[in-house]
């Protein structure tokens, strides 16, 4: 004789939860950030740029270590 076992019980979705960031609490970069030289990175108060920062490009570091305007 086979005993039938009942189904398992419908399981609920577990619950989910979404993170909102305030876009105006982080700015993002703008893209376009170019200064022609150190006198105009170090006059908009971005000195020493470094590798990565909004601004930093290759004929702003002379010695090529990643900190530009130092």
């Amino acid at each position: 004789m086979t005993v039938a076992t009942p189904p398992p019980p419908p399981q609920e979705a577990p619950e989910t939860t979404t993170t909102t960031v305030d876009a105006a609490a982080t700015p993002a970069p703008s893209p376009s950030t170019y200064y022609a030289n150190c006198s105009a990175a170090r006059s908009a108060g971005a000195a020493p740029v470094r590798r990565g920062d909004p601004g930093y490009a290759a004929h702003l570091d002379r010695d090529n270590d990643g900190v530009g305007c130092e």
